[in-house]
């Protein structure tokens, strides 16, 4: 062999190795990229469930509080404001007033019956 040769046989092999080692960190960059991909699913799916779960926090919340606060109606005092509106009478409606409809308003001139 001679020394040009061995140069060459050199050459081959240290590209070779360079090729490998290329190859070796393309299917280590793929894995890493796969893994990149499978954690982002997972985070996305984690913080969609918190989401969910925040919300049927506050709407129990909500239902909660608003059960605490409920207001009723003050039954006595629609009671007396009825009761005080009965004792005024018949007469006592919108249209005519606390004294209703004056009796010699409704003649229409004549004193018989029937206006004959």
């Amino acid at each position: 062999m001679t020394l040009a040769s061995t140069a060459t046989w050199l050459g081959i092999a240290s590209l070779a190795l360079a090729g490998t080692g290329t190859a070796i960190s393309a299917v280590d960059g793929a894995k890493a990229n796969s893994n990149q991909q499978t954690a982002l699913k997972n985070q996305t799916t984690a913080t969609q469930t918190a989401e969910a779960s925040a919300l049927s926090t506050e709407r129990k919340n909500a239902t909660a509080t608003n059960a605490a606060n409920q207001q009723a109606p003050d039954i006595s005092s629609i009671l007396s404001q009825a009761a005080n509106a009965s004792k005024v009478g018949v007469g006592s409606t919108m249209l005519t007033g606390a004294g209703g409809v004056n009796n010699s308003s409704l003649n229409l001139g004549k004193s018989t019956l029937l206006g004959s």
